[in-house]
């Protein structure tokens, strides 16, 4: 017995020796392919066992494997796993990952209302750009619209310079006619499709991906995606507990903070984030576009079980901004910072002299965003998704009112004389007409020919409330067949009217309402004050009106796919009403009174459909198809939309809509992949209704001012064609090269109409019918761009990048046309480079990421497009820094 038990000993001690002397001790640093950076948190996993740990700050891990050799996953969130072999002790160095372009783990709410390409089969020509290309570029004093700019066919506008006036096109078509969701909400103006980026400033602070799906897109709703959509996935409340604080400062004075935290997930479900910045600065490049703003995002996210999942989120982004519209040629030349709009202040307070920068041209709005998702997950088969959102905007622009404008010799605008001039009025009750002639003053445009009289600053106050339901019910009928059901609802105010700012020294204003009545209080024009202190009814000047527009609409969708084929379906359709409210009507005695307008009923509908075949993993082909039949928007619904309740006569049919596109993918392993795509998209029966800039005797205005005339034009089509290539290349794992090419051909075609009214009166000046414009390219976009940009990661910690752009085939406006029926030249072709670095280290235990950007790097000051009245628009070489602590 004793020597079996001795035996038995000995056995366990070989047994326990081979086993200890059966691993192999692994170790190694995970870091981003992008940023260079570390991946604390990454997971490391013995394949086939349970045996793993996560990394350290630093990205390290060293990890007792349970066999002599085998392989490990290494993971990370929004990350590309890989797998790497083993035989033995080893030190694998620096392991790099590559972000994964699949956007799933970005989406932690709402996926089944957040139409992103990569959850249909069948392909779309898209562009994705996440989060930590948004950090590096998307921060301070660029707009939120540079971080797409790198895309095919996209063109971005500096609109003026000032912040938040950027415009944002896609093949050809402005961003009414592209739709923009804000985490599946449509936040496109209900009123005439346009998206007012000076409200969505803080995006680029809380958005975890922006997606463009250029031409017909994956969206299943009934929205204006005539260009394409754009796709913005906010944060949700974060899983992991964690936070940052961030220091910018930037050209100008420019500088921003921001602090952000989150709870993580506790053991009950719950989780909150928060996140707060202010920024400011005394211009963004031209003179008087001061601006000044905050961001505030508040996220709080519930998960009793596995079934359902909640997400309540609030944010906004008030500000105000000086503006500059485009200019002409010969200014741009002179002094391409120029602006017209501004001027200096003075006073005394508490003693001492101050002078103040004051904008004639100054927006201002707060908007406030609240949604509520709730994914329910049903069955392994089936699932339904829902989100319930409002908005609140308050606010508008600022613009002068009166004919008495003065300026300095230097051509800005002279408040201290306009001061004096209104004070010199006998009743001190200015108005429009009431004229005080001054030798020797010159108007904005540096002649002497405008009698001066009062002047006063007005804003042009655009507030609205919109409450909105979007849900979606999505099943698997079998392995192959996917199929969902939806609906999409909408109920929107809008209130118009204007208000006076300052009376520069006047004592009241008359002869601006229908009733006569004097008005004799301010409001400011700042963001927060207009959430509630606004002009009541009998305060208000120039015009007074409401419109209700509601939406119902449904959309389904069933999509086949096998491992190579797939093919879907798709359609929606919708019922949209528009009632409008007249507050400064006239009765036949003269008298002021309010009317209601009857409300008008307009269906539209979409139709889209595709398939795609994989010839294996390395070669796809897709094409789509689709017909859009639109509602117009409620502006070119009514003869007049600030002074009239009557429909436009005859009544203005739906557009119409034809795209057809094909795409070619092509990938070799992971380090190269490129896209062909072609698109036809047909545009019919469009209307324009606009301020064409041009007074009655036809002579142009000065854009700064008031307009005299409105134009009218129906049956207005469009062709664009095009092609675009865009390719990722990374020939070695610290380089990454993507490039892009896109040329288009934006015509219009055949022949339309074109009425033109006086502005005050309403009175038909001109009418013409069998207007040709056959041929006559579309204006103001370059239809052929090119771009390339590099990352290259330098050090340890050390990644530096840049871009280069080139525009071209950009024809110009007619100066002061009321429509385009020829082409009068070409903008020269131009090219814009930019240059980042980004350094991520430690002190002590502490990560910092140090961040630094410059656009346009060269300062190539360029007519980069032209607007409607035939000026244009530059911009120059901006610059920032910032320094982010992660904790």
């Amino acid at each position: 017995m004793k020597k079996f038990n001795q035996l038995l000993f000995a056995t366990a001690v070989m047994l326990f020796t081979t086993v200890a002397f059966a691993q192999s001790s692994i170790k190694g640093k995970v870091i981003d392919a992008e940023m260079n950076s570390p991946l604390p948190g990454a997971n490391v996993l013995e394949k086939g066992t349970t045996n793993g740990m996560t990394t350290d700050f630093e990205g390290s891990f060293t990890l007792t494997t349970q066999s002599t050799s085998g392989e490990i996953v290494i993971s990370y969130v929004g990350y590309e796993s890989r797998t790497i072999k083993f035989n033995g002790d080893a030190d694998l160095g620096t392991i790099v990952l590559n972000p994964d372009n699949s956007l799933a783990e970005v989406v932690i709410v709402g996926s089944g209302v957040i139409d992103l390409a990569e959850d249909r089969k069948t392909p779309v020509a898209v562009s994705t750009i996440k989060k930590s290309e948004i950090l590096a570029r998307g921060v301070g004093n660029v707009e939120v619209t540079e971080i797409m700019k790198y895309s095919p066919s996209v063109f971005v506008s500096p609109g003026g310079g000032g912040f938040g006036d950027s415009a944002l096109f896609v093949r050809g078509f402005d961003d009414t006619n592209t739709a923009v969701l804000l985490n599946g909400q449509p936040i496109n103006s209900q009123e005439d499709g346009r998206i007012f980026w000076s409200n969505w400033q803080g995006l680029s602070d809380v958005a975890n991906a922006i997606q463009i799906q250029r031409g017909l897109g994956s969206s299943k709703l009934a929205i204006s995606s005539v260009g394409g959509t754009v796709n913005i996935v906010t944060k949700a409340a974060d899983k992991q507990r964690g936070g940052s604080v961030r220091f910018l400062a930037g050209n100008d004075s420019y500088f921003k903070t921001t602090a952000e935290y989150n709870t993580g997930v506790n053991d009950k479900g719950w989780a909150f984030s928060f996140l707060v910045d202010h920024w400011q600065a005394h211009r963004s490049w031209a003179e008087g576009t001061f601006g000044q703003g905050q961001n505030y995002f508040f996220s709080v996210g519930y998960k009793p079980n596995e079934k359902h999942n909640f997400n309540f989120l609030l944010t906004g982004a008030p500000q105000f901004h000086g503006q500059r519209w485009s200019q002409r040629e010969s200014t741009i030349e002179d002094d391409p910072k120029f602006n017209q709009h501004w001027g200096y202040t003075s006073g005394e307070e508490n003693g001492r002299y101050t002078s103040d920068i004051e904008s004639e041209r100054r927006n201002y709005y707060h908007k406030p965003v609240m949604n509520l998702n709730w994914d329910w997950t049903i069955s392994e088969k089936s699932s339904l998704s829902s989100v319930l959102y409002a908005s609140w905007g308050r606010g508008g622009g600022t613009g002068p009112r009166g004919e008495g404008r003065l300026r300095t010799p230097d051509g800005q605008i002279d408040y201290f004389a306009i001061e004096q001039q209104n004070f010199g009025d006998p009743d001190g009750i200015g108005n429009s007409g009431d004229y005080l002639i001054l030798p020797g003053d010159d108007d904005v445009l540096g002649t002497d020919d405008d009698e001066d009289g009062n002047y006063i600053r007005r804003a042009s106050v655009n507030n609205h409330s919109w409450y909105g339901l979007v849900t979606n019910f999505n099943t698997e009928l079998n392995e192959n067949l996917n199929f969902n059901v939806g609906a999409d609802l909408r109920l929107y105010r809008g209130d118009h009217f204007r208000q006076v700012v300052d009376f520069y020294g006047l004592e009241g204003w008359a002869n601006d309402r229908p009733d006569g009545a004097v008005v004799t209080e301010t409001f400011e024009a700042d963001p927060w004050a207009a959430l509630f202190d606004f002009a009541d009814e009998d305060q208000r000047i120039d015009y007074d009106y409401s419109e209700n527009i509601n939406y119902q609409g449904v959309f389904s969708q069933i999509e086949y796919a096998t491992d190579k084929f797939s093919a879907f379906f798709q359609g929606a359709v919708s019922n949209q009403s528009f009632e409008r409210e007249g507050r400064f009507q006239t009765d036949e005695n003269g008298n002021q009174v309010t009317r209601n307008s009857d409300k008008i009923n307009k269906i539209g509908y979409n139709i889209k459909g595709g398939t795609s075949y994989a010839i294996n993993e390395a070669n796809k082909f897709f094409v789509n198809a689709g017909y859009y039949s639109r509602q117009p928007f409620l502006d070119n619904i009514f003869n007049d939309i600030r002074t009239s309740n009557d429909f436009v006569n005859p009544e203005v049919d739906n557009e119409d809509i034809t795209g057809v596109e094909a795409g070619y993918e092509f990938k070799i392993g992971d380090n190269f992949s490129a896209i062909v795509n072609v698109y036809y998209t047909k545009w019919e029966n469009r209307v324009i209704q606009e301020d064409d800039g041009v007074n009655t005797n036809g002579t142009p205005n000065d854009p700064s001012d008031d307009f005299n005339t409105r134009t009218f034009q129906r049956g207005v089509n469009q062709t664009h064609r095009g092609v675009e290539f865009d390719f990722m290349y990374r020939p070695t794992h610290w380089l990454r090269l993507n490039g892009f090419i896109s040329a288009g051909s934006w015509k219009y075609d055949g022949e339309s109409s074109f009425d033109e009214f006086d502005d005050d009166t309403g009175e038909l000046i001109n009418s013409e019918t069998g207007v040709n414009r056959d041929g006559v390219s579309v204006p103001g976009l370059a239809q052929t761009t090119m771009g390339l940009t590099a990352r290259a990661n330098i050090t340890s910690g050390l990644s530096l990048d840049g871009g280069v752009k080139y525009f071209g085939n950009n024809y110009r406006n007619e100066p002061f046309a009321a429509l385009t029926t020829r082409n009068t030249g070409k903008i020269d072709p131009f090219a814009l480079a930019d240059l980042g670095f980004t350094y991520n280290f430690n002190i002590g235990k502490e990560r910092l990421t140090l961040r630094g950007n410059v656009f346009n790097v060269l300062d190539n000051v360029v007519v980069s497009n032209s607007d409607r009245f035939g000026f244009f628009n530059t911009d120059g070489r901006t610059y920032n820094v910032s320094l982010r602590y992660n904790f």
